[in-house]
């Protein structure tokens, strides 16, 4: 029996001049690199994405929208400094986070952050996740617009100036604690030419978790456990995806919610979670081509698109990238696979 690919597989050198640390003045002016079916690369634009769309196309995207979901605070009692990631809300006030540094964040220890806003820790999860319920708020999303920050990949070391950069244009469901960074290429003047262009232009929404940035510790991949995310895919979105000749996924989140979605290859309105893993091996039911980023070394968003494309002619084309002096990440260049 195959054990399937090892971690190995996934695995390619990086020179870390190559990680974009900022986003480019005009969105849609970076790189685009054409996966083509027979097998040649070509080099673009971004910008010139709708000459490979047409009739009969349905372009996916993810509209969730990064929350300000970092929070800075000191314990209290010891004033040790405590940084929390909020994943998901679990209750009226109570929320699944990331803390660091977790130790002797205990149940019943309390963190206060600035405006006043204070938290409490209620039990510890079995992967040392925290649950917090904070006090004294009727709206914690709204101290978070008060209060929190928005959590950049610890790839980019410094800040950003305008925080939008890392939302979407189109981002309206607040929920994602990493931005769905395929779509961080358009702006709204390119959506309508691709309209123009004859493709159908629909939204999915699936709000980003940590888990999908996990590193994968597990020397076969099938081993790795995915954490579940929540998704939402409108009736009108179905309908207009299994009515398409093509779907056009915009990044992985669109792909793995439609194929999450999807049974005997058409896909269902509704919410869901997920935590379906897609890896060489998996078969495609629902995506007819996709845009994407440049991922991270080993990462499950690289073997996604390894299983896409399939795994040799993903690694050439990161070498060629490399060479060619591409931007990587979430700030940098694209690739449009065919």
């Amino acid at each position: 029996m195959s054990q399937g690919p090892s971690l190995q597989e996934f695995d390619y050198d990086l020179p870390e001049e190559l990680i974009a640390q900022e986003p480019l003045a005009q969105r849609d002016s970076s790189r685009l690199m054409v996966l083509c079916q027979d097998g040649h690369l070509e080099h673009r634009r971004f910008s010139d994405l709708p000459e490979y769309l047409g009739e009969g196309d349905c372009l996916v995207l993810n509209d969730t929208r990064v929350l300000p979901a970092r929070l800075l605070g000191t314990r209290e009692g010891t004033g040790g400094r405590v940084e929390m990631l909020l994943v998901e809300a679990v209750g009226a006030s109570e929320w699944l986070v990331l803390a660091k540094p977790a130790r002797g964040l205990k149940p019943g220890t309390g963190v206060a952050f600035p405006g006043g806003l204070r938290a409490r820790v209620l039990k510890t999860g079995p992967a040392g996740e925290r649950v917090v319920s904070f006090l004294g708020v009727s709206n914690v999303m709204e101290a978070l617009r008060q209060v929190g920050q928005v959590p950049l990949p610890p790839y980019i070391r410094r800040g950003i100036k305008d925080p939008e950069r890392y939302q979407t244009v189109y981002g309206c469901q607040e929920g994602s604690c990493a931005a769905p960074t395929a779509g961080l290429h358009f702006t709204p003047e390119l959506l309508e030419r691709v309209r123009r262009a004859g493709c159908g232009v629909e939204w999915v929404t699936l709000h980003v978790g940590p888990g999908t940035f996990q590193p994968v510790r597990t020397e076969r991949v099938k081993d790795h456990v995915m954490h579940y995310e929540r998704y939402w895919v409108p009736p009108g979105t179905a309908r207009a995806v299994n009515e398409s000749k093509r779907v056009v996924a915009v990044g992985t989140t669109p792909t793995r919610t439609l194929e999450a979605s999807a049974q005997d290859g058409r896909v269902n309105a509704g919410e869901g979670r997920t935590d379906l893993f897609i890896y060489p091996g998996y078969r495609f039911r629902v995506i007819g081509a996709l845009v994407t980023n440049f991922h991270l070394p080993r990462s499950t968003l690289l073997m996604l698109v390894a299983a896409f494309a399939g795994t040799e002619r993903v690694m050439e084309a990161y070498r060629e990238a490399v060479r060619l002096r591409y931007r990587f990440f979430s700030f940098g260049d694209a690739m449009l696979i065919l």
